[in-house]
């Protein structure tokens, strides 16, 4: 068995606080928000129309993360253009682009 150890930081290897924060901050992601979140387990996905109105809610999601002091992971953020005739608009995640898939 481990012996014990100050903690001077952070969260405790074991301890249910992380998780519950976690818990926290995801099931209020989507308090004002205008387009469809649908969160799973690991990932969140937005969906909506027009091109102004999921940049806003990008912006929106970002800064609220970073309020809590977490961040996406913006190398698994990617954008789906389903469809023929798509724009194919690009989004901005933070201070970086997203890439985009093709249906």
């Amino acid at each position: 068995m481990s012996k014990w150890k100050p903690v001077v930081s952070g969260v405790p290897e074991g301890s249910i606080l992380e998780p519950v924060l976690f818990n926290i901050f995801i099931n209020n992601i989507d308090s004002g928000i205008e387009c469809t979140l649908s969160k799973f387990a690991e990932n969140t996905k937005l969906n909506g129309e027009g091109r102004e109105a999921i940049q806003r809610e990008l912006d929106r999601l970002e800064k609220q993360a970073h309020v809590n002091l977490m961040k996406f992971n913006k190398a698994k953020c990617k954008v789906l253009h389903p469809g023929q005739g798509n724009l194919q608009y690009q989004y901005r995640l933070g201070d970086g682009w997203m890439d985009g898939w093709m249906d």
